[in-house]
This record gives structure tokens, C-alpha cells and sequence, in this order.
């Protein structure tokens, strides 16, 4: 149920952030259920007014303090956060959702190749790990980012802005490994790789087993290129950025910044098997009370 005070509406009024009555349905099997037999006082929030108020920060780029009263005390909110991080709900729930999404498409649930790429953005004052990209002249931090062929998140890992591509790349193709055995090829833009230092490509292979081929842009071309493979990674980071709070990274920690990049998938992977299309207007939505 949607609080709200228009009890007058046909349906009950609620933020376009706020998931659907379909995508909710996807994710509601998904959440964790509480041991009843453990005790302690019953639940104030429930999990999707609690996951209303998580999307409506994601969404407007808002500090936690400013959720609106019609939702729940920020401080809530803030503590399902911190526990659903803490005790893999996030991860677990992110996981799940791109299975289905690939079953949905007729892949396997393991896919066998994927994509890497960068993103520099830019920061708050403070934080741990802010540097400088040179490259990019950006003050803030470093999303490094592998997707499978669809564009669905595998492995993330957020850094300072200062680290480069290579040494950032080694860190989440050790993750990849990790994770996704099934995985073979690898492909990446030449910042991974030139003809004078190989050695990530080479390290990549002997140590990893993961074969990482470079695609790079065609000789004397100017201007913007759609390059093959590489565009599914860009479109990726597009979806994330048109969330304001990625579109800049406020998070202290970067392992909340990871959490949010994860936050912004299952939204966006719960609407797409809810048969929906993600919107992005600030036009508000009704759904059932």
C-alpha cells in the first residue's frame, strides 16, 4: 500500500520511482524472509515501502535525510540499507534477477563472454578514494564495470579516478574470475592494452585463463564511432547515470557506490521481467492500494 495523501484518487498516488505493482511482484519472492521463531517486535515497514524509499533516493540523487515523510523515517530506510548490504540481500537479489532476465532472453544463466570498460565521474568533497583522472579531467572516482552481451552488471568495482584502466581492469577480471568461471573472452577498448604494454592481456591469460581481446576504433576515424561489442557496456553505463545519484557519486565508501550501481540494475532488471518499460519522466504513477 502506497501512503499517500490523495485518498480521493481513483488509485493510490506514489513517486515515479516507486516499483510497480508487476515489478514488485518479480521481487517480492526474491527478498529474505523473516525467522518468525527467532522473536523480536513485529516488522513497522514493510519491505516494499522500505525498497520505495532506497529507489526515490537512487532516483532523485536526494540525501537520506530528505525521503519524503510519506514513505518512512529516513533513518529506517538508511538501516534496511545497511543490513541488506551487510548480510548480501543486494547481492543475492541483483544475482537472481539477471539469471531470469537471461533465461527471459533464451541465454544460459552463466554467460561464457563479456565486456569491460571504465567510467570516470565526479565526486563529493570527501570520501575515500578521490583522485584525479588526468585523462578525463575528473576529480572523483573510477567505475570499473564488466557486463555480460545484454548489458546486465556482472562485476563492479568502484576506485579512486587516479587509478588507470589497467591496474582498475585487474581488479575486476580477479573478481570475474571469481565469480563466473563459465567466462572465456573478454572484450575491451585499446585503454586496456597498446602495442607497447601488453602485459594486463598476457596476465589476463596466464593467470586468469580469461582471453581479453581489444577493439579498437578504425584507423583515421573522427567523431563519435559505434564500436561492435564495446557499445553494450556504454549503453550499460547510460542506463546507470540517467539515476542521479550515480550521476555524480556522493557515497563516502565506495563499496556503497558498488551497492547503488546494484540498487539501479534490479530496478531496471525487475521492470524489464515485469513486461514494463523502464520510465524516466517525473510524470507520477498510480498503482493499487
Amino acid at each position: 500500500m502506497c501512503q499517500c495523501n490523495d485518498s480521493g484518487a481513483a488509485g493510490a498516488r506514489c513517486y515515479p520511482s516507486d516499483l510497480s505493482d508487476a515489478a514488485w511482484a518479480v521481487i517480492e519472492p526474491l527478498m529474505p524472509v523473516r525467522d518468525q521463531a527467532k522473536g523480536g517486535a513485529p516488522r513497522t515497514y514493510g519491505d516494499r515501502l522500505v525498497l520505495d524509499a532506497i529507489l526515490f533516493v537512487l532516483r532523485s540523487g536526494c540525501q537520506w535525510r530528505m525521503i519524503p515523510r510519506d514513505l518512512l523515517p529516513w533513518d529506517a530506510a538508511y538501516r534496511w540499507y545497511r543490513t541488506w548490504k551487510a548480510d548480501g540481500t543486494w547481492d543475492r537479489l541483483h544475482d537472481r534477477l539477471r539469471e531470469l532476465v537471461r533465461i527471459a532472453e533464451g541465454r544460459a544463466c552463466d554467460p561464457s563472454a563479456a565486456i569491460l570498460d571504465a567510467q570516470s565521474i565526479k565526486s563529493s568533497e570527501g570520501g575515500a578514494e578521490r583522485g584525479f583522472d588526468a585523462g578525463k579531467r575528473t576529480t572523483g572516482r573510477k567505475r570499473h564495470l564488466i557486463t555480460d552481451t545484454l548489458g546486465l552488471v556482472l562485476v563492479v568495482a568502484v576506485t579512486s579516478a587516479s587509478v588507470q584502466d589497467r591496474p582498475g581492469g585487474r581488479r575486476v577480471l580477479e573478481r570475474l574470475a571469481a565469480a563466473f568461471p563459465s567466462i572465456g573472452l573478454i572484450w575491451a577498448d585499446a585503454g586496456y592494452a597498446n602495442q607497447v604494454d601488453n602485459r594486463l592481456l598476457a596476465w589476463a591469460y596466464e593467470t586468469l585463463r580469461l582471453t581479453v581481446e581489444i577493439v579498437r576504433r578504425p584507423e583515421g576515424a573522427k567523431g563519435f564511432q559505434v564500436l561492435p561489442r564495446r557499445w553494450v557496456v556504454e549503453r550499460t553505463f547510460g542506463w546507470l547515470v540517467r539515476n542521479r545519484r550515480l550521476a555524480r557519486d556522493y557515497e563516502r565508501l565506495t563499496g556503497n557506490s558498488e551497492t547503488m550501481v546494484k540498487i539501479a540494475m534490479i530496478r531496471l532488471m525487475a521492470t524489464r521481467l515485469a513486461g514494463q518499460s523502464a520510465r524516466w519522466s517525473n510524470r507520477p504513477a498510480t498503482r493499487s492500494a
